[in-house]
Parts: C-alpha cells; structure tokens; sequence
C-alpha cells in the first residue's frame, strides 16, 4: 500500500503483514538454500592432508605440555617466594 505523506510529498511503501509473509520463503525452502550455500562453501575449504593433519596435531599437543610444565614452574616459584616472604615478614 502506497502512503503519500501531507507535507513533503514523499511516497512510502508499506507492506501488510500477509504481504511480508507472502514475500518470505517457506521454512523448508529457506532450509534447503542454506543447505545447499553450506555445501557449495564447504566445497572451497581447502582441507589439510592427512599428513598435515596429523603433524599439526602433534604440534599442539607438545605445546600444551610446554605451556603446562612452563606455568607450573612458574607457579611453584611464585609459591616457594610468597612463602619465603611471609616468614620473614610473619
């Protein structure tokens, strides 16, 4: 429906709602597009070799106990250090 404002003369389109409905997809319809754009994405990763994979794993995995051993020296140090301060100011 076409509104035509006193003052300015503008023009402005509104819809009804069963106008916005009509004009909106069905659910199963809107499901299938996504659907299909999910598979035509997935179809341009480019996907890690099995090879990759696996050192990529192995990577992280020595990283992580790295960083364990790293914030557990770091945190018995911290430990030892607050103890040693509170016994010579306690």
């Amino acid at each position: 429906m076409f509104q035509e404002s006193k003052g300015s003369r503008a023009v402005r389109a509104e819809l009804t709602t069963e106008q916005k409905a009509a004009e909106r997809p069905s659910v199963t319809r809107a499901i299938a597009d996504y659907v299909r754009d999910v598979r035509v994405e997935m179809s341009k990763v480019s996907w890690p070799s099995r090879r990759e994979l696996r050192d990529s794993t192995l990577v992280v995995i020595v990283m992580v106990f790295i960083v364990a051993i790293f914030i557990g020296i770091v945190d018995r140090g911290l430990t030892l250090a607050f103890q040693g301060l509170i016994r010579i100011l306690g």
